[in-house]
This record gives C-alpha cells, sequence and structure tokens, in this order.
C-alpha cells in the first residue's frame, strides 16, 4: 500500500472520530472508567504485595541447635535411659552382698570412672554443637540453601535477653535468677529469614537434615495465609481486567457499528469500485485506537489525582507512609491502558466492520 494511500485511510479514521464525537465521548468515558478501575486493582495489589513482602520479612524462622545447653537441660531421653542402666546394676549388687556377708562386716571402695563427664555429667558426645565456630559454621550451611535469604547467629545469652524483652518488667525481674543461680537454659539458635514463602515446608525439611539442629519454631499458618492472599490477589486481578476488557469490546465496536451506518453508502460505492475489505478496515480500526489511546491518557491522569488524594488521607488518618508512589508505577500502568486501549479499540473494530462486510456490505454493493 502506498504511503499516500496510507495517510489518506490514517486521516480518515481521525475524522471519523471527529464527526462521530457524541459516540466517541461515550466511548471514551466507559473505557476511562473501565481504565481507571484497572488501575486501582494494580495500585491496590501492588500495596498488597508490598506490606505482605514486610509480613514475609517478619515471619522468621528460629533455628535452635544441639547445644551443650540442650544437653543438660532438654535432653530427657538421655537422663532416662542413663538411670534405666544404674538401677539393675545397683539392685544386682545388693541381692549378692545380701547372699554372701553383711555390710557391717565389709567394707567396700569403688574406684571412680573416668568417662569424660564434666559435673553435670554431660560429655562431648552427648551434643553437636560445642562452641560458637562450630555454631556458626551451622549458620552458614542454613545460609546455603536455596531459599534462605538471610541467617543471623543468636548466642543463648542474646537469645535469654531477647526473652526478658517480650516479658512484662516484673517477670523480667523474676527471671534474672536464671543468671546467677540456675544459669541459662536456653540453646544458640539461627534467625533465618525466606526468600519465597511457596517454598516454606521445603525448606524447613532441608533444615531440619542438617546435623546440629534440635527444633524449629516456625508459624507455618501464616505462611499458609501469605501464599493464599497472593493467589487470590492474582485471580481477582485477571477476572477484573478480563471482565473489563470484554466491556470495553463492547462499547468500540458499539461506537464503530454507529460510524458505518452513517457511511454505509460511501462503503458500498468503496466496494464498487473494486476497494479492498482491508482499504475499508483501516479507517475504522484506527478510530478505535484512536479512541484508546486518548481513553488511556485521560485514564492516567484521572488515576493520578485519585490516588494522590486517597494516599494523603490514608497518611494522614493511619500516619503510615509505607505506601506505593505513584511514580514507580506511572510508566507501567501508562503502557497497560495503552496496550488495553489500543487491543480493545482495534479487535472490536476490526471484529465489527469485518461482521458488516460479510454480512450488509454486498447488498449495498449492488445498489
Amino acid at each position: 500500500m502506498k504511503t499516500r494511500s496510507v495517510k489518506y485511510l490514517i486521516k480518515e479514521g481521525i475524522s471519523n472520530t471527529w464527526v462521530n464525537r457524541l459516540m466517541s465521548l461515550a466511548s471514551i468515558g466507559v473505557l476511562v472508567a473501565c481504565m481507571v478501575v484497572i488501575g486501582l486493582a494494580i495500585l491496590i495489589s501492588e500495596n498488597v504485595t508490598m506490606a505482605l513482602g514486610r509480613l514475609e520479612q517478619q515471619n522468621v524462622v528460629m533455628v535452635y541447635m544441639k547445644d551443650y545447653n540442650w544437653a543438660l537441660y532438654g535432653d530427657t531421653e538421655r537422663e532416662e535411659e542413663t538411670s534405666s542402666e544404674e538401677t539393675p546394676a545397683d539392685t544386682s549388687s545388693d541381692t549378692v552382698s545380701g547372699a554372701t556377708t553383711s555390710a557391717d562386716d565389709t567394707t567396700s571402695t569403688e574406684t571412680p570412672v573416668d568417662d569424660g563427664s564434666d559435673e553435670n555429667g554431660i560429655k562431648e558426645t552427648d551434643y553437636v554443637i560445642h562452641n560458637e565456630k562450630e555454631a556458626k559454621d551451622l549458620c552458614d550451611k542454613i545460609a546455603a540453601l536455596e531459599n534462605v535469604q538471610d541467617v543471623e547467629y543468636i548466642s543463648s545469652d542474646a537469645g535469654l535477653e531477647a526473652a526478658k524483652e517480650t516479658m512484662l518488667q516484673g517477670q523480667a525481674e523474676y527471671f534474672t535468677f536464671l543468671d546467677d543461680e540456675f544459669g541459662n537454659p536456653i540453646s544458640a539458635a539461627a534467625k533465618v529469614t525466606m526468600v519465597n514463602m511457596d517454598k516454606f515446608e521445603e525448606t524447613l525439611l532441608q533444615i531440619e537434615q542438617l546435623d546440629g539442629v534440635d527444633t524449629i519454631q516456625s508459624n507455618s499458618d501464616l505462611a499458609d495465609k501469605i501464599n493464599a492472599i497472593k493467589s487470590g490477589l492474582t485471580v481477582a486481578g485477571i477476572a477484573i481486567m478480563a471482565i473489563l476488557i470484554v466491556i470495553s469490546l463492547v462499547i468500540v465496536s458499539n461506537t464503530i457499528r454507529v460510524t458505518m451506518y452513517n457511511r454505509k453508502l460511501e462503503i458500498s460505492i468503496m466496494k464498487a469500485v473494486g476497494a479492498t475489505d482491508a482499504f475499508i478496515r483501516i479507517p475504522f480500526i484506527v478510530e478505535g485506537m484512536l479512541i484508546g489511546v486518548v481513553s488511556a491518557l485521560i485514564s492516567e491522569g484521572l488515576l493520578y489525582f485519585c490516588y494522590r488524594v486517597a494516599t494523603e488521607a490514608i497518611s494522614t488518618t493511619l500516619g503510615t507512609g509505607d505506601i506505593i508512589a505513584f511514580g514507580d508505577v506511572a510508566w507501567q500502568l501508562l503502557a497497560i491502558f495503552v496496550a488495553v486501549g489500543i487491543f480493545s479499540g482495534a479487535l472490536g473494530s476490526f471484529i465489527m466492520i469485518g461482521k458488516y462486510l460479510r454480512k450488509e456490505g454486498s447488498e449495498f454493493a449492488a445498489i
């Protein structure tokens, strides 16, 4: 197609928009309303996603280690096994002594056996993490996992201080006896932050398999809720956009239909002199695309005004500034609006003019 023809067809499309300006304005109004709703849905989704991201950062996992405190305060199975082993030995010795000689006549001396236990009966083989270096090495192993974003080592002393800070003042003062009289029962731990909450359970299983890990404190319910909210937002956003795009197609199609009927005699003459369907379609497609682009620009400005008013009201009322700035997503929104406008305008025009040419154009061509 020659350049002169292309210019003529584009000019005709623009002219059609002005000639049918009342219907064009009606179409632009409906398209603007649809695009503003789409933009608001995107902005709400982005703000919720940002809030969920902060919530994910707070949903940390505490990984407690098998250190000396674990062996001393938490390994109840080891103590039960030790006591069960000693009981039969004492009974048998009493039985033998009763059968041979009395306790008053015979004195026995026992030689203590050095098995490496300390004053609390704990051996080095009873626990895995023996010092801070080994604890930090375990933290490095956790940090090497794929879905782990950050790992912070928490010593037993730091863990006890953190526990006190969460208590009321009276409770914190009451628990100070742990430091002096009974020691610190809290094991060293690793504070783990994950990247993707969708892989939450999988990452927990990987951490549990590491040597030296005792227990893991996590809020799996919160992770499930975060994933459910994200999935719901995605589905709702897609559904809203699909519905509004369909509405846009219908509105643009109706506008093009009015234009076609106003120019039906001209279309019939063009077909009679041998004009192709593509030549006839182009002005109407240009008209639909122009309506879409104008609607996109108006929607961007209107959405900026509405969002600014809403964010100022939220900031004043709630006293928070954790809201996405419109400038951060302005170009993305404009691109989406223009794409939706051009798509709906071009597709609606193409479908409607094609339908008209197939069913009615031939009848007018016979005049």
